[in-house]
């Protein structure tokens, strides 16, 4: 068997440094598992074919699963000299069976070779992401339903705006990866199609069944053209953007797990084993793991802008530069499920300052347009009210007091129809719990949510 595949072209050995340069196999032996069951569905489809006889295709199994062996406990020997995944796994399947070795790759090429086993692989990585981001939200409902009691300041421009329930603040995130699972859904269904048979990019001449390969391989459907089968990174490029919205909302989340945190804010305390100290300054407790996640979020987008460059200019069909897709996709992987799990084990044990987010709801003002709607109930226009009250925001705050601080004949003062039932509809409880419009912070509201929560994530579950 010839050291390389194409050496018949040639009349000199490839320059050692040109086989470094060009070596992948540090980056996509991580697909060697796929590579092998891809060729496994190959090798049963070209004996249903008559292309091998069944004795020929028993052999090429029975020595790919020897290689999977050798992989897994790590007694293979990788060279850089082989290039890539595939090379290694036909090398080493012609010392094991011989010349029958060579008959594994009529009907394919190295193109639609590695596109099926990143689909493959995509297809399972996408799965777990998914299967996390679950988990994730259950954290999630689980906090809200834990402090279904607690309000706090929402807050628009980072200033105080209006008092909320926590339990709506959590839920309001869990909306958010709840849409990310289902980009992540829609992107798996779109990459779960089989482009093995493209060839290098116009098909075989071999009588080939391609929907016997699919079948082995669990692919609904088949790739409609050969050309567009082993050049489209749409799969990798869609996961990789799903992936940065994603972290978009895990950067937000960390944003505010750091603010929380903070002497300033005081809302929250993270848990000693998930935050870390100072080397010079002895009372620092940092939260290390909220700013990493917020730092490779940075990361991430980053590997979905190398993908989208790597690809803007690609001319049809195969080039060696998407040798280079696999790195920024295998980063993105593993950083979004790192993110991920480390959020669902840190968040449960956060301690919630309740006292202090109840009390930041009583200053600010925050019960300003509860004054202003107040006014609208009794004949007011709501522009009216507006002016109204911000004169009245004006005047509290020369005399250094809060609007439910005021007399009522100070309040008067601003609007006739102010009467002493005003104070009742002030307090953050009444103001959080006459949202009731639906997605409104109301209890009830906020229960339902809650429980309709519950019910979709355990149906995904089944």
């Amino acid at each position: 068997m010839s050291e390389k595949p194409w050496e018949g072209r040639f009349t000199e050995r490839t320059d050692r440094s040109v086989e470094l340069f060009t070596s992948s196999i540090d980056v996509d032996k991580r697909l060697y598992a796929y590579d092998i069951e891809g060729s496994i569905a190959h090798c049963r489809m070209l004996a249903h074919a008559s292309i091998i006889t069944d004795e020929e295709a028993s052999q090429l199994i029975e020595g790919l699963g020897i290689i999977k062996r050798e992989i897994q406990r790590g007694s293979f020997e990788f060279d850089h000299s082989l290039e890539d995944i595939h090379m290694h796994i036909e090398t080493r399947l012609f010392q094991l069976v011989g010349k029958t070795a060579q008959k594994l790759h009529t009907a394919r090429s190295r193109n639609d070779q590695v596109a099926v086993d990143i689909r493959m692989y995509l297809r399972d990585e996408t799965k777990t992401v998914m299967r996390l981001l679950v988990g994730f939200q259950e954290t999630l409902v689980a906090l809200a339903e834990t402090n279904m009691d607690v309000i706090m300041p929402g807050y628009t421009h980072l200033q105080r705006a209006q008092p909320v329930l926590l339990a709506h603040h959590w839920m309001a995130y869990y909306e958010m990866f709840r849409r990310d699972l289902e980009r992540f859904s829609d992107c798996h269904n779109r990459m779960n199609v089989m482009p093995l048979g493209s060839a290098a990019l116009a098909g075989t001449t071999y009588p080939i069944d391609r929907s016997v390969t699919a079948a082995y391989l669990d692919f609904p459907e088949i790739s409609e053209n050969s050309m567009d089968a082993v050049s489209d990174r749409d799969f990798m490029m869609e996961f990789m953007s799903c992936a940065s919205i994603c972290m978009v909302h895990f950067s937000r989340l960390s944003e505010e797990m750091i603010l929380w945190s903070t002497s300033e804010f005081g809302f929250i305390e993270l848990p000693d084993s998930f935050a870390t100290g100072s080397s010079i300054m002895p009372q620092k407790k940092n939260p290390d793991v909220a700013e990493l996640v917020r730092g490779k979020t940075g990361r991430v987008f980053g590997n979905l802008i190398a993908l989208l460059t790597l690809m803007k200019s690609l001319p049809m069909a195969y080039n060696r530069d998407m040798q280079e897709d696999k790195p920024p996709l295998f980063d993105t992987v593993d950083t979004l499920n790192a993110c991920i799990d480390i959020y669902t084990r840190m968040l449960p044990l956060i301690r919630i300052h309740r006292k202090r987010m109840l009390q930041a709801t009583r200053t600010g003002f925050i019960n300003a347009t509860d004054l202003a709607d107040y006014l609208v109930m009794r004949g007011v226009t709501f522009r009216e009210a507006h002016g109204c009250v911000g004169r009245a925001v004006s005047y509290a705050l020369s005399h250094q007091k809060e609007l439910h601080d005021l007399t009522l004949d100070e309040l008067k003062s601003f609007s006739p129809v102010i009467s002493g039932d005003v104070f009742a509809i002030l307090t953050p409880e009444q103001m959080v719990n006459r949202r009731t419009s639906y997605g409104g912070t109301a209890t009830q509201n906020v229960k339902q949510a809650i429980q309709n929560a519950k019910i979709r994530l355990e149906a995904l579950k089944n």
